[in-house]
C-alpha cells in the first residue's frame, strides 16, 4: 500500500570541488541542467507524492521554471551544512507525510526505478538507502598511511541516495544530532546513532554523484548507454 512519501532535494551546496563559474547542480548533462534530471526522477516515481527543493530560490526558480514539475511543494533556502539543508527541508514536508526521501541534487542519473525499490523497501523496514556493494578491496589506514587492516568485501556497500526514513523515525533521530551536536555525513548515520536499522538496496554503481568536473563525462556516458539499451 503507498503511503504519502515527501522528498527533499538537496540542491544548496557550493561545489567546491567541482570548479569552473557553474555549481555542479546547474551544469549541464547531456543538454540538461542536473538539478533538472534529478527533479525529473522523482517527479515520475508514481510513489512520491511531492517535492521540496532545498536551494537558493534566485538560483533555482529561473531554472525548475517552465519545465512542467506538478510535484514541487516548496523552494526553500538551505543551511550552511548538507545536515542542516537536510533538516531545513524535512521541517517543510507536508503534515500528511509518511515516509521521507532524502537526496542529493548532485546526483542526476537516480531513476524512477531506483527511487520506488528504496522507497518499498523504507515501507517494509522503516528505514533505507539506496547503495551498491564494493567491488574492490578495502583498506583501512593506520599511522601514516600504512594498511591497518583489510576488509571483508562481501560486507561493504558504497551508500548513495536517496535514503529513505519513516517521518517518526526521521524525526526523532535529525532533532536527537541536533541536540546532542553530532556531526554526521549521511542521513543514515542520524538513525545508526539512535539504534535504528537501515535497509540497503542495491542500485547499481551508475547511481553516481557529480562531485569532480570529470563526472561530467562518465554521466555523459552512462546517458549514452542507457539510451542505447
Amino acid at each position: 500500500m503507498s503511503k504519502f512519501t515527501s522528498a527533499v532535494i538537496l540542491a544548496a551546496g557550493t561545489g567546491s570541488r567541482f570548479g569552473g563559474n557553474v555549481k555542479k547542480q546547474f551544469a549541464e548533462v547531456s543538454g540538461e541542467p542536473c538539478i533538472v534530471r534529478t527533479v525529473g526522477a522523482f517527479e515520475a516515481c508514481p510513489l512520491i507524492d511531492e517535492i521540496i527543493l532545498v536551494g537558493n530560490p534566485a538560483e533555482t526558480d529561473p531554472v525548475i521554471s517552465g519545465r512542467g514539475f506538478t510535484k514541487i511543494s516548496k523552494v526553500v533556502q538551505g543551511g550552511e551544512t548538507r545536515q542542516e539543508s537536510a533538516l531545513i527541508g524535512f521541517d517543510e514536508i507536508s503534515e500528511k507525510a509518511d515516509y521521507v526521501a532524502i537526496h542529493d541534487g548532485a546526483r542526476c542519473l537516480v531513476t524512477p526505478e531506483m527511487i520506488g525499490d528504496t522507497v518499498k523497501a523504507a515501507y517494509k523496514y522503516r528505514a533505507a538507502a539506496a547503495a551498491h556493494r564494493s567491488e574492490d578491496t578495502v583498506k583501512v589506514s593506520g599511522e601514516g598511511d600504512m594498511i591497518a587492516s583489510t576488509e571483508d568485501r562481501n560486507k561493504i556497500w558504497l551508500v548513495q541516495t536517496p535514503q529513505v526514513f519513516s517521518a517518526d523515525v526521521y524525526r526523532v533521530s535529525a532533532y536527537m544530532a541536533k541536540k546532542d551536536k553530532a556531526s554526521v555525513t549521511d542521513d543514515c548515520m542520524l538513525c545508526e546513532r539512535l539504534g535504528f536499522k537501515v535497509k540497503l538496496v542495491e542500485c547499481g554503481r551508475s547511481n553516481i554523484k557529480l562531485t569532480c568536473p570529470e563526472d561530467l563525462l562518465l554521466a555523459e556516458a552512462i546517458i549514452a548507454s542507457r539510451k542505447g539499451q
